[in-house]
């Protein structure tokens, strides 16, 4: 179970272009995307660390993210 909302993900599928969508598929893309979100910010968390900080700026989250 993941900590994202289902319907969101949902909209986001369908904003892509999906008609439709099933729940099995919204539930394994959040999945994904909460494991991304996590591995993100555990890249920031170090960036900012580095930087004798314990608070994660945006930039922090920027170049973590440009690192993927």
């Amino acid at each position: 179970m993941t900590e994202l909302p289902i319907a969101p993900v949902d909209r986001i599928i369908r904003k892509a272009g999906a008609e439709r969508v099933s729940q099995e598929a919204a539930e394994a893309l959040a999945n994904v995307m909460e494991n991304y979100v996590i591995d993100l910010t555990e890249r920031a968390l170090i960036l900012a660390q580095h930087a004798g900080r314990k608070t994660i700026r945006v930039d922090d989250v920027r170049l973590a993210a440009s690192r993927s």
